[in-house]
């Protein structure tokens, strides 16, 4: 494998359980720091919704490797911020043989 063009900089997210100051909580995404990825969008699908047709676009964003437990290893529930767009991680997994670089298969959110 010949190591990816990691040529964009994005903001690593986790949400954060915060009062909302009537008993409850809301979700804030915490900043965890910024890494260097490739982003590939994979095939579109869409699916009609109960008003309106739903597209959803799959991405691989590739970033280099950290030691599991690190605050810089992305998760699962966690998410990508570009700027204003948001990328939501569903899965990671290693992307080489020799653990150098994480594949993270994620869903753009679009939020309206």
């Amino acid at each position: 494998m010949s190591a990816p063009q990691l040529g964009r900089r994005l903001a690593l997210e986790a949400a954060v359980r915060m009062p909302d100051g009537a008993g409850g909580h809301v979700l804030e995404w915490q900043v965890l720091g910024h890494l260097w990825a490739a982003v590939k969008s994979g095939a579109g699908r869409e699916r009609a919704g109960e008003f309106v047709t739903l597209a959803t676009v799959p991405y691989r964003i590739t970033v280099r490797a950290a030691p599991p437990g690190a605050a810089s290893r992305p998760q699962a529930d966690q998410r990508f911020r570009d700027g204003t767009r948001v990328f939501r991680i569903l899965a990671v997994s290693e992307a080489d043989p020799r653990g150098r670089y994480l594949t993270c298969f994620t869903h753009e959110e679009v939020v309206a």
